[in-house]
Parts: C-alpha cells; sequence; structure tokens
C-alpha cells in the first residue's frame, strides 16, 4: 500500500485533474490512498470568504467571493464531463448548499471554529470531482471523508491528532475499502472532532494528512506530487542555479521543513520516520523522473541549503530597569506569545535582551507589542528578512549577503540563521 498527496497545483483545472488520472495509470496494480488538496488557491478563496461572514463590515463581498469560488469548480468540471446531467454537478451543488447555509446565520462560536467550517469545503469538491472523473475514465476508486478516520481535538485550525483513534478508525474504515477497492480519495488537511465538528490540521496541511494515513495503514511509501522535480536546495523564485536533492535523511527533511522549505510541511516526517516509511518528492509534470527521496540513510557530502523568508519583524525585548533576562521572563515572554498566536523563526537571548524574528502578521504583532510593552521595553525592526542555510560556509554567507545589512545571527554546526535588512 502507497499514499500518494496531491497539492493544490496539481489539481488547479480540468487539464491537471486528468494528469492526475494518469499518473495513477502508471500502477495499476497498486493499493493506493490519495490524497488531495482543494484545488488551485481555493484556500486562499475560502479565507476571503471567511473574513467576509466573519467580520460584518466586510459582510458585503461574501455573494461575490462565493460566486467566484463556484465558477471556478463549475469550469474545471464543464471541461471534465461532457454531460450536463452528470451526478457530480448535483453533488459539488449540494455541497456549496452546505457552504450557504453556514453564511447565512451570523456566526455562533469563535472564529478559529467558523474558520474550519468554511475552509474545509475546499477539500470536500476536490475530492468530489476528482472521483467522479477517475470514475468516469474506467479509474475505479471510492471517495472517503477524512473526518471520518482522522480524529483531533478542539484546537481549531491546528487540529492535534488522537492517533489511538484514528489508527482504529484505519483499521475499521479504511482498510476494509482498499481490501475492496485499489485506490481510496480523500481530504488532506481536514480532520473531526468527537462532537463531528470539522478541524484543519494547518495551513499546507496536506502533506501532514499524508503521513497520518501513512502510518496507520503501515504504507510502503508516501510520494508528494509537486511542480517541482523533488526537492531543490533553494527556492527557484531566489535562486536562478537551484540543484536537486536526490536524496535527503529524516533528520535534515525535517530540519528544512522546520526552518521554512515550503515543499514538506514540518509535521510530515515524524510519523513517516517512526515506522521508517520512504517518502518522495516528485514531479507531477514528469511523474517518471525519480524526484528526491527521504529516508533514514545519510549522505556523505551534503548540499547547501537555502531558505529566504521575507516580511519578517525582528522584536528586541529588555527589562525596563536593566535587570537580567533570567528564566521567569522567558517564561512570561513565551505565554505572551502563545497568546497572540506568534510563532518564532529564529531566537537569540544576551544578558539584557531576548530577540525574536517572527512573521510579520500586523493584526498579532501590534498586539503582541502592546502587551510586552506593559512590563518590558520594545524595539522592532520590520521590512526585513530571515536567511536560513543549512549545511553553510563562509562562501554561501557571502553570496547571499550581498548588499544586505546582518542584524541578527545565530549559528549552530549545520545550520547558521541570519536576519538580514537589504
Amino acid at each position: 500500500m502507497n499514499v500518494f498527496k496531491f497539492g493544490g497545483a496539481s489539481v488547479k483545472n480540468a487539464v491537471a485533474v486528468k494528469n492526475v488520472a494518469d499518473i495513477l495509470r502508471l500502477y495499476p496494480s497498486e493499493k493506493i490512498v490519495v490524497v488531495v488538496s482543494a484545488m488551485g488557491k481555493t484556500t486562499n478563496e475560502l479565507e476571503r470568504l471567511m473574513n467576509a461572514y466573519f467580520h460584518s463590515s466586510k459582510k458585503e463581498n461574501s455573494t461575490a467571493v462565493l460566486n467566484d469560488i463556484k465558477k471556478y469548480h463549475y469550469d474545471i468540471i464543464d471541461g471534465l464531463f461532457n454531460s450536463k446531467t452528470h451526478a457530480i454537478y448535483d453533488e459539488i451543488h449540494n455541497t456549496f448548499a452546505e457552504l450557504e447555509w453556514i453564511i447565512e446565520d451570523a456566526p455562533t462560536h469563535n472564529h478559529d471554529h467558523e474558520y474550519d467550517q468554511v475552509v474545509c469545503i475546499g477539500e470536500i469538491l476536490s475530492t468530489k470531482i476528482v472521483s467522479a472523473y477517475l470514475f468516469e475514465v474506467g479509474i475505479k476508486n471510492k471517495w472517503l471523508d477524512a473526518r471520518d478516520i482522522i480524529k483531533t481535538d478542539n484546537t481549531y485550525r491546528e487540529g492535534k491528532v488522537n492517533w489511538e483513534q484514528t489508527e482504529k478508525n484505519t483499521q475499521e474504515i479504511l482498510l476494509p475499502l482498499l481490501n475492496e477497492n485499489n485506490i481510496a480519495i480523500t481530504q488532506g488537511f481536514i480532520g473531526g472532532t468527537s462532537e463531528n465538528y470539522t478541524t484543519t490540521l494547518g495551513r499546507e496541511g496536506s502533506d501532514y494528512t499524508a503521513a497520518i494515513l501513512a502510518y496507520c495503514i503501515n504504507a510502503k511509501s508516501v510520494t508528494i506530487w509537486k511542480d517541482v522535480p523533488g526537492v531543490l536546495n533553494a527556492d527557484p523564485k531566489w535562486f536562478d542555479d537551484t540543484r536537486l536533492i536526490p536524496q535527503l535523511n529524516y533528520l535534515d527533511a525535517i530540519e528544512l521543513a522546520y526552518y521554512g522549505a515550503t515543499v514538506i510541511h514540518p509535521k510530515t516526517i515524524k510519523p513517516l520516520q517512526n515506522k521508517n516509511i520512504g517518502l518522495f518528492v516528485r514531479s507531477f509534470v514528469e511523474p517518471k523522473a525519480p524526484g528526491t527521496t527521504i529516508n533514514k540513510e545519510f549522505t556523505q557530502q551534503p548540499i547547501p541549503c537555502f531558505i529566504f523568508k521575507v516580511n519578517q519583524v525582528l522584536i528586541s525585548i529588555s527589562p525596563k530597569d536593566f535587570s537580567f533576562i533570567v528564566e521567569e521572563n522567558f517564561e512570561e515572554i513565551f505565554q505572551l506569545l502563545s497568546g497572540c498566536g506568534v510563532k518564532i523563526n529564529t531566537m537569540q537571548n544576551s544578558a539584557i535582551s531576548f530577540s525574536i524574528c517572527v512573521d510579520n502578521n500586523p493584526e498579532k504583532i501590534e498586539l503582541l507589542i502592546a502587551r510586552l510593552q506593559k512590563n518590558y521595553k520594545v524595539l522592532y525592526n520590520s521590512g526585513i528578512e530571515l536567511i536560513t542555510i543549512r549545511h553553510y560556509n563562509d562562501a554561501t554567507i557571502e553570496r547571499v549577503c550581498i548588499n544586505k545589512e546582518i542584524l541578527l545571527e545565530v549559528k549552530s554546526r549545520n545550520t547558521v540563521q541570519l536576519v538580514v535588512k537589504p
């Protein structure tokens, strides 16, 4: 048994969905769990819809946003099915009706709860369309609601998996289904609570879904199908001469994901490493190319890898009375960070100062700074960049620091992080 994950770019239009079918035809005798993300940028559009719904000042925009989402999906269906009477039209109409029911009434829960109930619809829509098209072209499959399998707590937007219940559901629901059908189609990114509310597993969490299911079914491997040849040593947006990394060990992969490499979700590696399940990152444009293999093997000559995060804020925190930063200060600061939903990308402390680099989310940052200023002196710089180099040397540091001022530098044996200002 294998798990395939197809992201939004791999199902962004009718041509892309047809390509998914072509890839699955390459594995006629394999039993495969296919995890599919929302189509294209649908999650972003559903976030717009959510904001229009939740914030009354933006309410007038919700109908227009929803109509755009509808048109996008119906255009894809029109490109896949010859008959307007195909059952998929009713399926998608009913799914949109569920979404309309949600946004007709005023919100009754907190923002994160309502967010998960709205944004999950993207994955439901995409998997129903993909499943129906596969049937249309003769590829038997079974559609499965991931919320019946993956159970989480009530931490909306960052659901924590109940592994015991999820494994039980996998044994009772998913495995019998795979015994009858070679292919199961299910959603990435989403789970369900014991009260049958929808949760999401964190933004871009479909990779994590694939790893959860692979762990629970003892899969042979997971393949993430991307629009790049595999894991590259830098984002092509920043580097012209990127190199494909043919093989990574679990440690390097989780480090790259943690530091912000978008090719793999940070939570993906742990379940796979725990059961020594191989992970492949391959191109849906060239599906026969080898891509990148991620496993327990260590390479002899690792390739330097560059990760860039822009739109960062550097915050420096120090006591107002010039006293030392001590454990009690760290405890309070981290509680404030958690309460404001701010995650640290890198940090450094001295005797009287603690500096952190974080993503520039204006609403969260303003709240954090206001709360910190009650007890601390706070200085901050915005409009900066965070550069992480894994397996660095002097030449790689010099390369990325041309015409940049280094505001903070954090080094370990294998990794350097540089907070820089252009």
